[in-house]
């Protein structure tokens, strides 16, 4: 009974412990001015985009 008990508060603090990081990733995202998250936008597209070869439509 004792180890279903151990199990059941390990599992209540990891699911506090998730929660506290989501939070934490929304609060900085949240942060975020319109023009960073425009720029930031941006700046993945130039990243992930190289050279589109001519015909290739882009859908894979």
């Amino acid at each position: 009974m004792k180890l279903w008990k151990a199990l059941g508060v390990a599992s209540l603090v990891g699911v506090a412990a998730t929660g506290a990081v989501i939070a934490r990733s929304e609060r900085k995202r949240r942060a975020y001015t319109p023009d960073e998250v425009r720029q930031r936008l941006h700046d993945r597209l130039d990243e992930s985009s190289g050279p589109a070869t001519p015909g290739e439509t882009g859908s894979g």
